[in-house]
């Protein structure tokens, strides 16, 4: 996939997530948090949170760190594609 279509299909996997009403499973949104911050280069954890919860969204970044942007706007796409296919 080439960078404007990868670019365009992860705003697209971004506003279908940012559309859905239903809670998600929290792995899921883990994987989309990490994904998300990894592809759009704002790696900072979210502050405020409760700590226990902070904690998680560092281990998933801590996870995700040898990511390129590209490789986490796939995967990021994956996963959403992935969700959907199975909620069906």
């Amino acid at each position: 996939m080439e960078n404007a279509e990868l670019d365009i299909a992860f705003l697209k996997a971004v506003k279908s997530i940012n559309e859905h009403t239903k809670p998600f499973p929290a792995d899921v949104l883990l994987n989309l948090y990490a994904y998300y911050k990894r592809a759009t280069d704002s790696q900072d954890a979210s502050e405020g949170s409760e700590p226990l919860i902070s904690a998680f969204k560092t281990n998933a970044l801590f996870q995700t760190r040898n990511l390129t942007e590209d490789e986490a706007k796939q995967l990021y796409i994956e996963t959403v594609d992935q969700y959907f296919l199975y909620r069906k």
